[in-house]
């Protein structure tokens, strides 16, 4: 219901909660306000009325008349939203701007547009107050790690407001707890994408003393009710020293009962939904390793059982001190209440047999982006919209409760293998590149460190508008969302590795092996094999120093179930299609990438440790360079604190 501003102020002080002065002045004096309390009230806001079925989000646009973002539909599992332009449908890198003066690596907005935030934050303003608005309180983050935010939305966003509502759990104005502090802000203001930038998606981030406030001129959430809000704990964490880690996380059970924790990090498009995807069978039983791209051949393995998995995290996750335990492990929980889905790799029925039975008869309505619907059908995640005719967006998504997941973890756990997933190209002799990567590798924690600082976006990333070629997602593989300085997040990455010796690093590509096509099996059957060894340190002889430093250690074998996976998927060299030649054509790309990106770290400010790393790198580094660095020791324990305290991992960074 819509209510008036002096009643919601008089609920708000009687709880002891106050308004930023921008945020009264907005509210005060725009046409209405109806404030929202749950998901199900913001779900019927979509489409205008749970009476209507059907609602175009259009927008009078100044010299350009009505424009129309999106078509909503109300359908059996919720609501399915599709925009009118292609472009709208996936995040475009160059998102984020700072609006304020305060530290920042990124660019300023009076820099890239040449005039102060100050004016358009006025229009901004100007603007919310002639329209009616969609108001609500949620909490960015879990189970008190976080803060307290509102959203102001034009109130026909409401299939936008719903997607911040279940990303970030939604909070009755009644339910505020007594003396609350408001510590984010999101204004929602999508006709200024066409009047001042060009039709581009754009957020602004303008941190203020008391407030993070976040400007979302565009109707995608990825940008901004997702990422946007993600540099709103990315902030929060600077200021306090801790890292929401940009992973997947799931806690796998063997055949044999072997609990084993993984945790995947990497940037957009490096599998980590896929962790949470069980292995596809063919109709025989059999599971498809891979196919050469060159030779048409084939090549299936048999696992007879399969490991079970309990989800943690989808997307997010909190590595806070409070986590952490004196088993030299590191502590996660899941930093978010909903998750970004993205289904382009549910391309038919029974390709995601548990996702599909959870979206299908959901618990409760879910959001779908970019699936091909009607009003009344049922939304079907294979069923992807086309950008064009023929041609499948690359980007289809719902976002999924965690409630809605059966049996995920709510609370903390101590990660056993942390690895960092890459979309990879095909590589050949005659079209070298840095598709050289193995099944999987194991890094050295420096190496790790080295990974998570350059953190390749990789090849064809389907969740971003980008060129194509490897680009860096920078530090942590989050930098595109993080507000401050690179070298604090440097360091924090630096520190934390130090201080958990005893979680495995591992370095897994998805799409390509060299010419083989492989999709994101490789992080699937790593996932098997070392749930079965209970993420223990493998043997000496099945590893050695890989032919590329930068790849760790390769595997000269491995066997899953008596299933032996061939050595051409291990060693990519020993492809007849791809060669040293081809490989070692394919190393120097991963080297000069690295080398390009890695300079941009050379500050006073980081630590001298991680400077050592660095140079190494720039110096072409062996293996047992970069051990006597930081050694590999991930049997090491600790007694007690004082020894962990003393031990050599936590000092001389």
């Amino acid at each position: 219901m819509k209510i008036a501003f002096s009643d919601f102020k008089t609920k708000l002080d009687k709880k002891g909660v106050k308004l930023p002065e921008n945020i009264q002045n907005v509210l005060s004096a725009c046409k209405s306000f109806t404030c929202y309390n749950t998901t199900e009230e913001l779900a019927d806001a979509a489409t205008n009325g749970k009476e209507n079925n059907e609602f175009a989000v259009s927008y009078d646009i100044e010299g350009k008349g009505t424009f129309t973002e999106a078509i909503v539909h109300r359908v059996q599992n919720g609501i399915s939203v599709n925009y009118t332009e292609a472009y709208m449908r996936r995040r475009d890198p160059g998102t984020m701007v700072i609006g304020d003066d305060k530290p920042t690596g990124k660019q300023r907005f009076s820099e890239k547009y040449n005039y102060p935030f100050s004016d358009i934050q006025k229009e901004t303003f100007d603007w919310l107050k002639e329209n009616d608005l969609a108001v609500f309180f949620y909490f960015a983050g879990r189970q008190g790690i976080g803060s307290l935010g509102i959203a102001i939305a034009p109130a026909n966003a409401g299939f936008f407001a719903m997607g911040l509502s279940m990303l970030q759990e939604i909070v009755a104005i009644d339910e505020l707890a007594e003396n609350s502090e408001l510590k984010s802000v999101i204004y929602v203001a999508p006709v200024f994408r066409h009047t001042h930038f060009e039709g581009k998606q754009v957020v602004v981030h303008n941190r203020l003393d008391d407030i993070h406030e976040l400007y979302s001129y565009n109707l995608y959430p990825g940008p901004s009710a997702k990422k946007g809000l993600y540099g709103v704990l990315l902030t929060q964490g600077e200021k306090e020293e801790w890292v929401t880690a940009h992973c997947s996380a799931v806690q796998s059970i063997s055949p044999y009962d072997i609990v084993t924790t993984f945790m995947h990090e990497g940037a957009s498009g490096g599998g980590k939904s896929e962790l949470h995807q069980h292995i596809v069978r063919e109709t025989d039983g059999r599971v498809l390793l891979g196919k050469n791209s060159v030779t048409g051949e084939t090549r299936y393995i048999t696992i007879p059982r399969t490991c079970n998995f309990l989800p943690i995290a989808d997307d997010m996750a909190f590595c806070h001190p409070s986590f952490q335990q004196k088993n030299g492990k590191l502590g996660i929980m899941d930093a978010e209440n909903a998750w970004f889905v993205r289904v382009d790799s549910v391309n038919q029925y029974g390709d995601d047999p548990v996702l599909e039975k959870t979206t299908i008869n959901p618990k409760k309505p879910l959001l779908f982006l970019n699936i091909d619907t009607k009003p009344e059908s049922t939304a079907l995640i294979w069923n992807h919209i086309e950008d064009e005719p023929g041609k499948r967006c690359p980007n289809p998504r719902v976002v999924l409760p965690r409630e809605s997941v059966d049996n995920t973890i709510n609370g903390s756990v101590s990660v056993d293998v942390r690895s960092f997933g890459i979309r990879t190209p095909k590589c050949s002799k005659e079209d070298p590149s840095y598709g050289i990567v193995g099944l999987f590798h194991v890094l050295p924690p420096a190496l790790a460190w080295l990974w998570r600082l350059v953190a390749p976006r990789g090849h064809k990333n389907p969740s971003i508008v980008g060129t194509g070629a490897m680009e860096s997602e920078g530090v942590g593989s989050y930098w595109p969302f993080a507000t401050g300085d690179r070298i604090i997040h440097a360091n924090l990455l630096l520190k934390q590795i130090i201080e958990t010796p005893r979680t495995i690093f591992s370095l897994v590509p998805n799409q390509n092996i060299g010419v083989w096509e492989v999709g994101f099996k490789p992080q699937l059957l790593m996932r098997e094999y070392l749930t079965r060894r209970g993420g223990a340190k493998l043997k000496d002889d099945q590893i050695q120093a890989a032919r590329c430093p930068l790849l760790g250690y390769e595997l000269n074998y491995l066997t899953i179930e008596s299933s032996k996976i061939p050595s051409r998927f291990l060693k990519v060299y020993n492809q007849v299609e791809v060669g040293t030649e081809g490989y070692d054509a394919g190393a120097q790309v991963l080297q000069e990438f690295f080398n390009r990106e890695l300079k941009k770290f050379l500050h006073e400010d980081l630590f001298h440790t991680g400077r050592k790393i660095i140079d190494a790198c720039l110096s072409n580094a062996s293996i047992e360079e970069y051990n006597q660095i930081i050694p590999m020791d991930y049997e090491y324990s600790f007694n007690n604190i004082e020894d962990y305290e003393q031990s050599s991992y936590n000092n001389g960074l």
